[in-house]
Formats: structure tokens, C-alpha cells, sequence
């Protein structure tokens, strides 16, 4: 017979609840503002560019954050089942908090993009890692309430950092404060659950591949078009070489003995479907939240603060769906919830590109009403697909997987949209002004437009608003394909799915069986627990000191 896995509600039932709502209340936090870092540095990103100048690199302050998260993002995973949860995202947590000081310091857009990168990292772990934290915590039927309290907090963040009364320095200097308070919290109160593991052989080949891989791939993303011809040696070069160096990747992964990437999870529907979705989706959602609060501040004429409120319909449209998804995708299923987000979707990003020069701001903000109702479904489908498809010893890879293919599909969508903006951009302000040579950032800078005589400002309204139109449609089409993709979602409840995926892969030599459970630590309570007395330790029987009652050894798994 084979063990059994233990049950998460299991693992929680051991905490006290305080310890159960400080872990949860700082994996909130941490969550939050890795989240929506992307989010308010979009909303930033204008008067950043009127300060630092370089709208020429505009897509790059973005991408490097992509980038570095998208390569971080299996190996965090990957080390948070094998060394722990708690060390792991402690670790992540000190790099984004210092790569954010870094950043608010940073006297060059050169610099910034550095430091982003850095943050990047941080970031990598931890988006995965907290989801992992969190499911570990609450169990299938539980999570629609945990989900209400990620995409609430979600929401409210994004409309709490202004950069009118503020300078843009403190979108990234207000991380300080709420990251150092996350980080007491978890190294605090969070209680790791540790078992017997074997030892564990990091896959650096597989991990180095990725990292050239992505690097090579967004290279020629973001320069094709701007700083070299689609067509030319270098950027043709680019894209042969990251195509051989993913296939270079897929070779050492199926020969690798613990790989990065292990695909015998893709053998489960669920799982499969979710990952492959959400990478289109990633591409459309960040090409359009990153280029968004652009046409907000330049066509329409708003301050840092009306740019940054065009995104909170989408946030709040987002917290409405996540809730009701989640809760839904318990008996109707993962493909009724993610198909019904796909609609709402691609109606979200048809009404983008009608927006124009004319545009309302309610027309802005029905449109994104319309878009977060999408992503909101989809987002909450397809996490939930990942994680609870595996075990918990495979619950951080799993995790891990459908974040990396949503900020790989986001930084491929935003350095597209990036790429066919900025050159429809330079072509209509050459057309506007013939002869004229026009510095595009500069016209980002606060106040900037408006010092231009009427038929100048029109002019640069236009050419902005025609520029991002482009943008829009690129979106468009890749919503469209991810639309398509919902289609492979299995048919059945997310509790039956996860009953039938358990079987599919594998089970691990260390997987987390119900004699392995031990606490890492003690609980900081008053009083002792009642549990306690009687959960054998790492060297007890039930009293704390003795031997064990049976081995915890792999090969004991099985009787």
C-alpha cells in the first residue's frame, strides 16, 4: 500500500490559530507588494521618464523585473520543497526589500534598470512561494476565502501610491517599511513543516540553461525594431539561439535526475492546461497594464493620480471575479470559470483598441471593468489548477511552473507591445512634425503637453493614442489565442480533478508522508499545545526524546 500524503488542513490543525493568521497576514503582504510592484511602477513610469529621460529603454524597466523573476522563479520553487518554505522566501524577501531601496536611489534609467532586475529576483521567489505558504495552509474547499483576501489586498494596493503629491522614489521606497514588517512576522511566527528528506542534487545545468534562454530571447524581443531591424543577422541570431537553447534545456530536464522542471507534472490535464493558458494570458494582461496608465496620463490629459485610478476598476472587477471564481470552480470546474474569464477578456481587450484621442475616462474605466472580470477568472482558474493537482512535497514546483509561464508570457507581451509602440510612435511624430526632431520622453514629463500650442498638443495626443492603438491589438490577438487555449481545461469539479491527478505522476522518494511530519520549531504560545505532548519529535516517540515509533525513510513509505 502506498503512504499517503498528508493533508494540509492537517498540517494547520497543528498550529494555533494566531500562528495560522500571523503566517497568513505576512505572506499577504509580502504577496502584495511583489504583486503589484509591476502595477504601480506602470502608473509611475511617465514621470519617471520625464525625470530620468530614456523613454527609449520604457519597456526595459519592465522587462528586466520579467526577466530576472522569470529565471528565478523554478529554482525558488524548486528550493522551497527542498530546503523549506521558510528560509527560502526569508531569503527572497531580504533581496526584493534591498533591490527596492536600490531602485528609489537609482540617478539614471540605466541604473534603475539594474536595480529592477535585482528586485526581480526577490520577486521570483516571492509570488510562487507564497501561494505554496498559503496552500500548504488551507485546503481545496477552503482557498475561495484565502483567494477573497489576495485579490482584496491586490485591489487596495494598487490605488494607495501616488506620484503627484509624492516623488516616484517612494513607489519603491514604501516597500521598506511593509517588507521589514513581513520579515518579522514570518522569521517570528511562521512555523516550518519539515520531514525527513533524502539529500537532493540541484539541477545548475538546467537552471543555467533557462537563465540564457530567457535572457537571449527577451534581448532580441526588446530590441527588434527600435535599436535593430527585425530582419538583421543579430536580432535572426537572437531568436535561433534561444530556440536551441530551450531545446538544450528540454534535453538536460529529461535527462536530469531532480530536474528544475519536472514534466511528468504535465502529465496531468489540469496542470497542462493551466500553464499553457496562462502564459497567452500573461502576454495580453501585462501588455496592457503596463501600457495603460501611458495613454491615461499623455491622450487623455490625467495627472500620475487620474493614471493610476484608470487601473483600480480593473483591480476591483479582479477582486469580484477571483471570488466568485474560486468559489464557483468547486463543483462547476476549472474550464467553466477559466472560458467564462477568456469572454469577458477578449470583449475587454476589443474595447481597448476603440479607445482614442476622444476617449472618456468612463470609457477607459468600462473598458478595464470589462478586462478585470477576465483576469480575475482566469488568474484564480488557473493557480488553483496547479496547485491542486500535486502533493504538498511538489506543491512549490507546481506553483512555481504556472507563475513562470505568466511572467514569461507577460515580459514576451509587454516588450511586443514595447517594440510596436515605440517604432508607430516615432513614425507619426516624424509625419506630425516633418523635419522636426522630437524627443518622445520628453514629452512624458508632468506638465509637458500642456505648455504646447493647441494644434502641437493635438498632434502628440494623436500620434500617442495611434502608437498605442497598436499596442491594444497586439494584445488583442494574443488574448484571442489564450482564449483558444481554455479549451484544453478537463471537463469535472476541481475536486474531482484533483482526486484523479493524484494518480498520474510519480510518487517522490521524500514525499511528505504522515510519520515524516515533525515541527521545526516551537510555537510561540503562552501556553503549551495539546498537540505537543503527544506528535512525536525528530528523535521521540511521543514523549519528545525517545526513538521513533517506525523509520521515516524513503524506502519505509511503502509496505
Amino acid at each position: 500500500m502506498t503512504a499517503t500524503t498528508r493533508s494540509v488542513t492537517e498540517y494547520a490543525a497543528r498550529l494555533s490559530p494566531r500562528t495560522v493568521k500571523l503566517t497568513t497576514a505576512a505572506v499577504l503582504v509580502s504577496q502584495g507588494i511583489a504583486a503589484l510592484d509591476g502595477t504601480v511602477v506602470a502608473t509611475a513610469m511617465p514621470t519617471i521618464v520625464g525625470d530620468l529621460h530614456g523613454i527609449d529603454h520604457y519597456a526595459w524597466v519592465f522587462s528586466a523585473y520579467l526577466l530576472a523573476t522569470i529565471a528565478s522563479i523554478p529554482l525558488w520553487g524548486r528550493l522551497a520543497d527542498m530546503i523549506g518554505r521558510k528560509p527560502i522566501f526569508l531569503s527572497g524577501m531580504v533581496i526584493f526589500v534591498g533591490a527596492s531601496a536600490l531602485c528609489g536611489m537609482s540617478g539614471s534609467m540605466w541604473q534603475l534598470i539594474l536595480f529592477r532586475g535585482l528586485q526581480g529576483i526577490g520577486g521570483g521567489c516571492l509570488l510562487p512561494v507564497a501561494q505554496t505558504i498559503a496552500a500548504d495552509l488551507y485546503t481545496l474547499e477552503q482557498r475561495p476565502k484565502i483567494s477573497a483576501l489576495f485579490a482584496a489586498e491586490f485591489a487596495l494596493c494598487s490605488v494607495v501610491f501616488l506620484t503627484d503629491t509624492l516623488s516616484w522614489r517612494w513607489v519603491f521606497f514604501v516597500n521598506l517599511p511593509i517588507g521589514v514588517a513581513a520579515i518579522f512576522l514570518v522569521q517570528r511566527f511562521m512555523v516550518e513543516p519539515v520531514t525527513e528528506r533524502r539529500r537532493h542534487r540541484l539541477d545548475v545545468a538546467g537552471a543555467g540553461m533557462l537563465i540564457a534562454w530567457t535572457a537571449v530571447l527577451l534581448f532580441a524581443l526588446e530590441t527588434a525594431g527600435r535599436d535593430y531591424a527585425w530582419d538583421s543577422a543579430l536580432i535572426i541570431g537572437c531568436f535561433v539561439a534561444s530556440a536551441s537553447l530551450l531545446a538544450a534545456f528540454i534535453v538536460i530536464e529529461l535527462k536530469a535526475e531532480e530536474p528544475l522542471i519536472p514534466f511528468t507534472l504535465f502529465r496531468v490535464p489540469a496542470l497542462r492546461a493551466g500553464t499553457i493558458t496562462s502564459l497567452f494570458f500573461g502576454m495580453s494582461m501585462f501588455a496592457v497594464i503596463s501600457y495603460l496608465p501611458l495613454f491615461s496620463q499623455v491622450v487623455t490629459g490625467s495627472s500620475a493620480t487620474g493614471a493610476g485610478r484608470a487601473l483600480t476598476p480593473l483591480m476591483l472587477a479582479m477582486v469580484t471575479s477571483s471570488v466568485f471564481g474560486a468559489r464557483v470552480l468547486l463543483r462547476a470546474g476549472y474550464r467553466l470559470v477559466v472560458i467564462g474569464g477568456a469572454v469577458f477578456f477578449v470583449v475587454g481587450a476589443m474595447l481597448m483598441t476603440q479607445l482614442d484621442a476622444s476617449s472618456s475616462q468612463f470609457e477607459v474605466a468600462r473598458d478595464m471593468v470589462i478586462l478585470g472580470l477576465g483576469m480575475g477568472c482566469t488568474m484564480v482558474a488557473t493557480s488553483l489548477a496547479a496547485q491542486n493537482s500535486v502533493d504538498m512535497s511538489r506543491m512549490g514546483v507546481a506553483t512555481s511552473l504556472v507563475n513562470f509561464m505568466r511572467q514569461l508570457g507577460g515580459a514576451i507581451g509587454v516588450s511586443v507591445a514595447g517594440a510596436v509602440m515605440l517604432s508607430s510612435l516615432t513614425t507619426r511624430l516624424q509625419d506630425a512634425f516633418p523635419g522636426a526632431h522630437i524627443n518622445p520622453g520628453r514629452l512624458l514629463a508632468p506638465g509637458q503637453t500642456s505648455t504646447l500650442p493647441a494644434s502641437a498638443r493635438d498632434a502628440v495626443k494623436s500620434a500617442f493614442a495611434g502608437a498605442l492603438h497598436e499596442a491594444f491589438v497586439v494584445s488583442l490577438v494574443l488574448v484571442v489565442l489564450g482564449a483558444l487555449t481554455t479549451l484544453l481545461m478537463p471537463r469535472g469539479s476541481a475536486i474531482a480533478i484533483r482526486d484523479r491527478a493524484r494518480g498520474l505522476i510519480p510518487e517522490p522518494a521524500d514525499a511528505m508522508t504522515g510519520d515524516s511530519f515533525v515541527i521545526a520549531e516551537p510555537i510561540d504560545e503562552p501556553e503549551p499545545l495539546a498537540w505537543q505532548a503527544s506528535v512525536p519529535a525528530p528523535g521521540g516517540n511521543g514523549g519528545g526524546n525517545g526513538a521513533p515509533d517506525r523509520a521515516t525513510t524513503p524506502d519505509h513509505a511503502a509496505t
